[in-house]
């Protein structure tokens, strides 16, 4: 895993944080990674950033538990609260559980329209960077007020896109 400009940030990027080690037991027979399936009406623009992102996710970061990403083709998914969201985190809890990551993209033609593609895609990431922050905050124990978490999430979701940027023409 190389070293790249978020690690000499002086926010602290709990994606690079490794106090799970501490809170799980034995891992050696857990299921580790970051997996995605999409849902068939998926823009295949959208699937190939997204894929794209995901390799560099796996290249950079180590994800110690399971954690499936499932990336729906509708413009919002309803959350546990019953809110209409973009994304969500479900965070079990008991580390013995896998959590899992639910993405929204069915807005994209839209933001295409208002943004343009590469806006369009960079905002898609974010959204999936912003619920990757907190699976990290979940496995990592981070104990802050859900404001906290909210603003840590945006801000971890906006420098990673930002090292991934670096990496790449367009998303």
């Amino acid at each position: 895993m190389g070293r790249h400009p978020l690690s000499a940030n002086v926010f602290m990027n709990i994606w690079l944080n490794d106090s799970w080690k501490s809170n799980l037991n034995d891992t050696s027979f857990r299921r580790k990674g970051i997996r995605f399936r999409y849902e068939r009406n998926v823009p295949p623009e959208v699937k190939q950033a997204v894929a794209h992102f995901a390799q560099w996710l796996r290249s950079e970061y180590v994800f110690p538990i399971r954690v499936p990403v499932y990336v729906k083709g509708e413009k919002t998914i309803r959350a546990k609260d019953g809110d209409q969201v973009v994304g969500t985190f479900f965070e079990p809890f008991s580390y013995e559980d896998e959590p899992y990551i639910r993405i929204a993209t069915g807005d994209y033609d839209d933001l295409v329209i208002k943004y343009g593609k590469d806006n369009a895609l960079a905002a898609i990431l974010t959204a999936l960077a912003h619920e990757i922050t907190h699976y990290f905050q979940w496995i990592n124990n981070i104990q802050i007020t859900d404001a906290g978490r909210e603003r840590q999430a945006a801000k971890c979701a906006k420098q990673v896109l930002e090292a991934y940027a670096e990496t790449r023409d367009h998303p």
